[in-house]
C-alpha cells in the first residue's frame, strides 16, 4: 500500500533557526546528535502546526506537549507520547517507514494506532509539498550519517530481525479463519455488512462464512463445472487459497494443479489435501510459475490467482498472462485474479520501500487494475477479453479488523516459541506482535480511504460468450 505517512515538509526551519530555538545549548556541548534530534524535531513540529487541520494531534516528549488542529467533541483525537528522542530522526529521515519503525520497536506510544493512521491520510495535503532545498541537503547529509545515529544500536538490531522472521502455521491459524484464508473476505447483511463488527459487535463465525462466500464468488465467476481442470500460480503460506480448489474438486468433481515456492505451504496444503480425501485430485507443484512445463499447454479450462500478483513486479506482467494464455484451453475458459491495487493515479512500476516492502512482503508491487487489464491483453495477443471489474475494497477494513481482534484473542508467546525461540525476550516478542498490530490499522486505513484498492478481474476467450454471474 503507499506511504500514508510520507512525511514532505514545507516552510521548514533552517538549521540557524533550530540551534536558535535550541539557545540552552551551547554551539560547542551541543552534541551531532544533539543537534541532529534538535534540528528533526523542530522540522517536523513546525510542519504539524500548519498541517493538521482535521482532527486534533497532541504530541508529548522530555521537553514538552504541543497540540495540533482543533479539538472538537467526537474528533479524530489522536495522542503521541515519545518515549526516545530518536524518533524524531526516524521520521525526518525514513518518513512512513520511520514511523512505522518507531512504533515497532516501542520509540513512541500511540492512543489509537487506527486514529492516527486516519489523521495522516486526512490531513496529506497539508504535508504534501516537497522538502525546501535547506532540509533536503540536511536530509541527506544526515542520511549519511545515519548508522552513527541509528544504525548498530540493539533496537535496530531488533528491527532487522522482524524483518527476517519467516512467518509460521501458528501466527496464521492464530487470526485467520479455519480455512486459513489469507486474503479479503466478502461481507453480506448476514453479518451486518462492510461495518457489522462496528454497529453490532463481531459474531462467532462471521469471518468464517464471509471467506466462504469469497470462494463461491470466485468459482461463479471462474465458471467452474463439472470435471474442468483448475490452474492456479502461488497457493499462498499455509494453503491460504487451497479452500478454493477443494470446494471446486469437492462439489465440481475437478482437478487442480496449484503452484507455491515454499516447502512448507506445500506440506501443509498436501496434509490438508489428504485429511479432505482429494489425492489425486489436488495436485501441489513446488514451482515457479515462469517454469510451468509443456505438458500444461492448453490443458486447463480456468486459471484462478487469490491475491498473489502483488508479488509478480510489475516488468512480468506480460510473462505472467503470457503463461496463463498458454496453459488455457483456446476456447470456453476464464481467468479470475485478485489483487491489492493502487489506483491509477497513485500507481508506479517503482515503488519505494515503506513498511509493507521492508517488514511484510520485501519486493512486493501493488499492480493498478488498468495495468494488469493492459498486461493481460498484451500477455495474451488479445486472446482475453474482460469480463468483469469489480472492487473489494470496501471490504477489507472488516477483514482486517476480525484478524487484529483474532490475533489479540489468540496469539501467546508460548505458541510462537517453537518457530521463532528469540522471541523469549519480551522486547522481542513485543516488537513482533506490534508489527502485526501495525500492519492491520495500516492497512484498513489505506483501504478505508481510497489510498489503496482491491480488484478482482475475469477475462474470457475472445469468442466465448459472455455470462452474467450474480
Amino acid at each position: 500500500m503507499p506511504s500514508i505517512i510520507a512525511l514532505s515538509c514545507h516552510n521548514l526551519p533552517t538549521p540557524s533557526t533550530v540551534l536558535k530555538a535550541a539557545s540552552r545549548f551551547s554551539l560547542h556541548t551541543l552534541s551531532p546528535r544533539s543537534w541532529a534530534v534538535s534540528f528533526a524535531r523542530t522540522s517536523i513540529l513546525a510542519v504539524l502546526d500548519k498541517a493538521i487541520t482535521i482532527g486534533h494531534l497532541t504530541i508529548s516528549d522530555s521537553e514538552g506537549t504541543h497540540y495540533y488542529g482543533k479539538y472538537q467533541k467526537g474528533c479524530n483525537d489522536v495522542h503521541l507520547k515519545v518515549i526516545n528522542d530518536t524518533f524524531w530522526l526516524r521520521i525526518l529521515l525514513s518518513g512512513d517507514l520511520g514511523f512505522s519503525e518507531a512504533y515497532l520497536i516501542g520509540d513512541v506510544e500511540v492512543s489509537s494506532l487506527k486514529g492516527a493512521m486516519h489523521l495522516w491520510l486526512e490531513n496529506e495535503s497539508g504535508m504534501a509539498d516537497t522538502l525546501s532545498s535547506t532540509v533536503a541537503k540536511v536530509s541527506t547529509a544526515m542520511s549519511g550519517l545515519y548508522n552513527s545515529f541509528l544504525g548498530q544500536t540493539r533496537s535496530q538490531a531488533r528491527l532487522n530481525a522482524i524483518a527476517s522472521y519467516d512467518q509460521s502455521n501458528e501466527l496464521f491459524k492464530a487470526f485467520l479463519s479455519k480455512e486459513m484464508m489469507y486474503s479479503c473476505a466478502l461481507w453480506s447483511e448476514a453479518e451486518g455488512g462492510v461495518r457489522g463488527d462496528l454497529e453490532m459487535g463481531p459474531t462467532l463465525g462471521d469471518l468464517e462464512a464471509a471467506q466462504r462466500r469469497k470462494v463461491h464468488h470466485v468459482l461463479r465467476a471462474a465458471r467452474v463445472k463439472t470435471g474442468h481442470r483448475i490452474l492456479e500460480f502461488g497457493s499462498g503460506w499455509g494453503g491460504l487459497a487451497i479452500e478454493i480448489f477443494t470446494q471446486a474438486a469437492r462439489s465440481f468433481g475437478c482437478e487442480v494443479d496449484t503452484l507455491t515456492l515454499s516447502r512448507e505451504q506445500k506440506s501443509l496444503a498436501e496434509e490438508r489435501i489428504k485429511e479432505a480425501g482429494l489425492e489425486g485430485r489436488i495436485r501441489v507443484h513446488l514451482l515457479d510459475y515462469r517454469e510451468i512445463p509443456a505438458e500444461f499447454e492448453k490443458a486447463f479450462d480456468a486459471f484462478v490467482s487469490v491475491e498473489m500478483l502483488e508479488h509478480v513486479g510489475a516488468k512480468h506482467y506480460n510473462t505472467y498472462f503470457r503463461l496463463v494464455d498458454f496453459a488455457l484451453k483456446s476456447n470456453d475458459a476464464t481467468v479470475v485474479v485478485t489483487s491489492s491495487t493502487f489506483p491509477e493515479s497513485r500507481f508506479s512500476s517503482y515503488q519505494a520501500e515503506d513498511f509493507m516492502r521492508k517488514y511484510m512482503w520485501p519486493n512486493s508491487c501493488l499492480p493498478s487494475a488498468t495495468a494488469l487489464i493492459t498486461a493481460a491483453q498484451a500477455g495474451s495477443q488479445g486472446r482475453f477479453n474482460l469480463e468483469g471489474v469489480e472492487n473489494h475494497a470496501a471490504h477489507y477494513p472488516r477483514t482486517l479488523r476480525e484478524w487484529g481482534r483474532r490475533l489479540e484473542a489468540n496469539l501467546t508467546q508460548e505458541l510462537i516459541l517453537k518457530d521463532y525461540p528469540a522471541l523469549r525476550d519480551v522486547h522481542e516478542y513485543a516488537a513482533f506482535k506490534r508489527k502485526w498490530e501495525y500492519l492491520f490499522a495500516y492497512a484498513g486505513a489505506g483501504f478505508a480511504k481510497g489510498y489503496i484498492t482491491c480488484h478482482m478481474l475475469t477475462f474470457i476467450r475472445q469468442n466465448d460468450t459472455p455470462v452474467h454471474c450474480d
